[in-house]
Parts: C-alpha cells; structure tokens; sequence
C-alpha cells in the first residue's frame, strides 16, 4: 500500500457542526510535515489475515495532539465489508450494539440520520440521510448528486461515487408515478436533494440539490415504506391514503390516514395531496403495483450488484490522489471549511485495500480532531486514492472484537460516550 507524509495544516477552531457529523478545511498556513507511519498494532485479539488495525498520535501544527485509528481490508482478505442498520430503521442503535448482533469482526459508523437534536428533526430518530442500500434492498432514497461509498457491485469493485436514485410505481394498466421518498416522514425531506417539486422551507423556490441540516417539503408525495423501518408506517396526518402491498404486488387493503402497521412481507406506499389522491385512483383492493428502484453513479451508469451496499454521506475529500472537496455537491455551506471536528473518514487505496479511519477530537489534550483539507491530507498519507467523509463529530465511532477503539465526544470536554446512530460498515467473516 502506498504511503504519503500527512501536511499538518494549522487552523482555527469553531462551533459550527452537521447534525451528527462534521465538516471543515484548513486555512492555508504554511504546512509542517509530521510522519504518518502507524505503529505496530496494538494488542486487540485476532483478526483475520488481510485485515489490520493501527493507532497513531501525531501533532498539528499551531493545533495540538492528533490521534487517529485504521482499519485496512486488502481485497484478498476472507472477509466481507458491508452496512447493517439497528433493530429498525426508526430508530438509532450503538455501533458497538449493531457490530455484536452480526458477528462482526469490526464496524465504523457510516451515514448522516435524523439525530433528535437537530432543528429540523423529523420524529424518528435514527432515520438515514440519503442513499442507503443493505444488501441490495434500497432502504432510504439518495439526496441526489452526493458522495457514497458502494460496495459488492457486480464485478467485485469498490468505488467512491456521486450518487443518484430513482424509484416509481406502476399499475397494471401501465399508469406510473415516481415514489418520492423511502422509509422517512412524508412531505419532509432533511438535507434535500430529491424529486418533484420538494420547497426549501422558508423559501418559496423549488430546490433539487442538496442542503445539509436543512429542511425541504413537498405536499405531494408517495413514500414507501419496509418492515426495515419498524412496526408502523410514519404518521401522515389527515388527508393521507396509504396502499398495504403483498409481495406479488398486490394490493391487500387500502387505508386512510397513513401510518398504520406494516405486516410481515408487505411493503406500505403512503401518499399524500397528489400522492395520495394517485393512490385513489390506481391502488384499489385487489389491483397490481409493480414497485422498482435503480441506483445511478454520477455518470448515469447503473450500480447494481447481489449484496449491493451503498453509503451516501460526504463530501468527497480525494479524487484520483489529489484533493477533491465537492462540499457545493454536497450542500455544504463554505461556513463549513473552517471547522475541526471528530471524523470518521473511508477510502480506497490503488490496490483495491478498503480503509476505514476514525479521527479523534474535542480532547484539547490528546487529540484536537481535522478540518476538511487535514481529513483529506491524512487520507492521501495513509495511501488512498479515492476518500470520502462520512458522519463524524459525536457519531464518529470504531469498535474491532467488540471493543471501542476511540473516544467519541458529544463536545468538547464532554466524556466518552458512544452515540446510537443510524448505521454502520461493518467487517464480516466470511
């Protein structure tokens, strides 16, 4: 694996933080440069050949103590790396809980979710932001063009890419719609980025793109609903139909107001104003739906694969080896760059070594956490070649044989305490 000197860039510090993550970048100081070799591995129990685990405290510049854990995943190693959410979509989970349910030998938290101390906070705790894909089943639409990480695509590569989904709904007479959204409130969309006439609140503009910590709504909507998400569809208040779909497609009941029980093996279609009013008309008792879902990377190519995994979080920080950071793909305000934070970062080295970083910080003593540019000069030093951040600040966890391996800080002082969240990449044995 190749290996670079990591640029310890000095900056500022600030309060400025993603609802359960963090962003930021350096202020361009002139770089003093400190050595990112690991030490040798310290004792954790055994891990399977092809996987490997360090831990290193470095020094930035003007900003203090840095200490940051690996884990590397070579392509030949008898594992799987994959993503698994909590007992339920609804709500959120430890990491350490989700790694010890599934066996794994490993697990780093992964995407943004609805966290409760959030502005625009939802109801549901725990629900993803953004693409999320387990296991070839897409369980939260894309907040379209952000960065995701894809793994067990057909072909067996890994990729880092600028993604996009779509999902429709078809009668039996050929009559289609597109689905807004998957698992997640009706008529709300955290962070933006999806279809069909979604209003970033407070404005009266139609906003496609996406906005991170910010709220758009959308009154007409078809959100679709899987036993990953919990019991019960999400309350949709008064005016709202919903369609009970049995897996051949059929229609099993027809309901109103949303928010009713989803039985085993059944999906739920919620619909509200146009939605729910489509829902009327072509989802009667005993009538066809046929529901599908594609995945596009920022090019229009399909992503597809058997145990398809997909990540979206970001921004993008390495693209090809040189930085990369797309925070305006991402909807992140620049107010962002200037942060240091807690992260949890993943990239992909030239020979295919899937690596997963977590960064302490909010430790002024022992580890002062990144910014952005640092996020990405470290990611390069420890030989990727592609690197994208997922969520971080106080989420920002790794556990390797069921122990934490960092210090994950709510703030800054506060004590060590692992934060449920909404998901996980988790090493499998094979």
């Amino acid at each position: 694996m190749r290996r670079r000197r990591f640029l310890a860039v000095g900056a500022g510090t600030g309060a400025w933080a993603l609802a359960g993550c963090s962003t930021g970048d350096g202020t361009g100081r002139a770089p003093a440069q400190v050595s990112a070799a690991p030490r040798s591995p310290e004792p954790i129990g055994p891990l399977p050949a092809g996987v490997t685990f360090h831990q290193h405290t470095t020094r930035l510049r003007a900003a203090g103590p840095l200490r940051h854990q690996m884990l590397s995943v070579s392509p030949s190693a008898q594992v799987r790396v994959s993503a698994v959410h909590g007992s339920r979509l609804d709500t959120a989970e430890t990491v350490r809980a989700m790694a010890n349910r599934v066996g794994a030998v490993a697990a780093v938290n992964a995407s943004f979710f609805d966290i409760a101390t959030s502005a625009v906070f939802s109801g549901y705790d725990g629900d993803p932001l953004g693409l999320y894909v387990e296991n070839n089943a897409m369980l939260s639409e894309a907040a379209n063009g952000r960065t995701a990480l894809v793994l067990g695509e057909d072909g067996g590569t890994t990729r880092i890419v600028e993604a996009r989904s779509v999902s429709t709904v078809t009668d039996s007479h050929g009559a289609r719609r597109t689905i807004d959204g998957v698992n997640r409130m009706p008529g709300r969309i955290v962070g933006c980025g999806g279809v069909g006439g979604d209003v970033l609140r407070g404005t009266r503009g139609v906003r496609t793109a996406p906005a991170h910590n910010k709220l758009c709504e959308d009154q007409d909507e078809l959100v679709l609903f899987t036993r990953q998400w919990g019991r019960a569809a999400a309350a949709a208040g008064p005016g709202s139909t919903e369609a009970v779909i049995a897996p051949d497609g059929r229609v099993v009941q027809l309901r109103s107001p949303g928010g009713g029980p989803i039985p085993a093996r059944c999906r739920v279609l919620t619909g509200i104003g146009e939605g729910a009013a489509w829902l009327r008309r072509h989802a009667r008792t005993g009538a066809t739906l046929r529901i599908t879902s594609q995945v596009h990377d920022g090019a229009g190519r399909r992503i597809s694969g058997r145990g398809l995994t997909v990540v979206q979080a970001g921004p993008r920080l390495l693209r090809d080896g040189a930085p990369d950071i797309d925070i305006e793909a991402n909807g992140i305000p620049v107010t962002a760059l200037t942060q240091r934070h807690p992260r949890t970062l993943t990239g992909i080295t030239d020979d295919g070594t899937l690596l997963l970083v977590t960064v302490d910080g909010r430790d002024p003593g022992a580890s002062v956490g990144v910014t952005l540019k640092e996020a990405a000069e470290l990611m390069r030093s420890l030989g990727a070649r592609d690197a994208m951040n997922l969520d971080g600040g106080g989420s920002t966890t790794m556990v390797v044989n069921g122990r934490l391996r960092n210090r994950p800080r709510g703030a800054a002082g506060a004590p060590v305490r692992e934060r449920p969240v909404a998901n996980a990449l988790v090493v499998l044995p094979r």
